[in-house]
């Protein structure tokens, strides 16, 4: 989801600029229809959608014009596919609230990553983050609402920060159990916000102090939710168009 796609007309496709292009993508349970931009008169650009699973899916190229009827133009197959950043956040999301998970994910921080990694780990993992079916149940503090805010214990809102995740820090805090994450200490005696100034990560603390602190400037790349329910509506600001996806 949110990759660029990119369209090549056929000189017999190119027509005038009252035509409107979109896309639709077919899978097995949802389908989603995208807008797109006219770069120029022979290409198009769109966003990818999030996808539920992993599957090889129809899309077709559409045209629309006031008063005539839609045109199927071209149709293609397109493959979602599970990768790294995806098995990482399926493996996160599940780490929420198990202790012996999260002390796992410490060891990650004896290596220190170079920060180029790390900026592509939070890049990736967020993204894919995002596009997780999460239960409706989740809570970044785990299943187990009846443990007290006193009792320490490691949690993901720890993990993002200490290796300085932006990206996944600023996902984690819009989710159930986010904010309330802040409040936990670990075994050490560390909160979430303490460890991002003892860190050094300037960016992080203001984030998760300052008072309707803003999303971090990569996340406007992203699309972003305007509608959700039976169907959800998507806008992406940088290319101003719209993902619909509904059930098939």
């Amino acid at each position: 989801g949110d990759s660029v796609i990119t369209v090549q007309l056929t000189e017999e496709d190119k027509v005038e600029d009252d035509v409107v292009f979109y896309l639709v993508f077919t899978g097995s349970t949802v389908q989603h229809c995208t807008s797109t931009r006219k770069i120029n008169p022979g290409s198009l650009e769109t966003i990818s959608p999030g996808h539920d699973c992993c599957e090889t899916v129809k899309v077709a190229l559409c045209a629309s014009r006031e008063g005539h009827p839609v045109l199927v133009v071209a149709e293609e197959s397109f493959q979602f596919v599970q990768d790294e950043a995806y098995d990482a956040a399926q493996f996160l999301a599940t780490c929420a609230g198990n202790q012996q998970a999260l002390n796992f994910t410490r060891f990650l921080d004896r290596s220190r990553p170079p920060a180029a990694d790390v900026d592509f780990l939070d890049e990736k993992v967020a993204l894919a983050f995002r596009h997780l079916k999460l239960p409706a149940e989740w809570n970044v503090l785990g299943a187990d609402q009846s443990l007290s805010e006193n009792i320490p214990r490691e949690t993901l809102m720890h993990f993002a920060v200490r290796l300085g995740l932006l990206r996944l820090t600023w996902f984690l805090l819009q989710q159930p159990g986010g904010r309330g994450a802040l409040r936990i200490h670990n075994n050490e005696g560390a909160t979430p916000i303490s460890l991002a100034l003892e860190r050094g990560y300037q960016k992080l603390h203001q984030l998760l102090t300052e008072e309707g602190a803003r999303e971090p400037e990569s996340w406007s790349t992203l699309s972003h939710t305007v509608h959700s329910g039976d169907y959800s509506v998507k806008h992406h600001r940088g290319l101003d168009v719209y993902l619909l996806t509904a059930e098939a």
